[in-house]
């Protein structure tokens, strides 16, 4: 599938990093390196615009590499681009260590999973199906 995009960044385009990978690196379109206190978040920008198709969102994900080293995730995780959106791109990243971190220029800072979407009609019913689960919430299946 093509998607259309305008790359206003100083890096190439955002890329798979394996044959398999499902999510594209995107990296932080800054000039100088910004210091990342502890629980302090940022507004990065990525210089990227695009057009999606209808029924495809773009979701943006950490990436686990700067989650395990330096505590680096995004607050709004997956983020999701619409496909009528036109705006930049931009990413919310938080540091959850208790250390400062150095987000440098051209960084490689979250993923871009491309997915199918399907929109939605609700239906008002006074009852839902059985199922053996029912209402058994968070930790409701154990562990096996």
């Amino acid at each position: 599938m093509k998607v259309k995009v305008i790359n206003r960044s100083a890096f190439d385009l955002p890329q798979y990093e394996t044959p398999q990978a499902a999510g594209l690196d995107v990296r932080a379109n800054i000039e100088e390196p910004v210091v990342l206190r502890p629980l302090q978040r940022i507004l990065v920008p990525t210089g990227l615009f695009v057009e999606l198709p209808e029924g495809y969102e773009m979701q943006v994900r950490p990436r686990s590499g700067l989650a395990t080293r330096h505590g680096i995730s995004l607050v709004n995780t997956p983020g999701t681009i619409d496909p009528d959106y036109r705006g930049e791109i931009k990413v919310i990243l938080v540091n959850l260590s208790n250390e400062d971190f150095e987000l440098k220029p051209g960084e490689r800072i979250a993923q871009l999973v491309v997915a199918r979407f399907t929109r939605i009609a609700w239906e008002s019913v006074e009852e839902l199906s059985e199922t053996d689960r029912g209402t058994g919430g968070f930790g409701s299946t154990g562990t096996k």
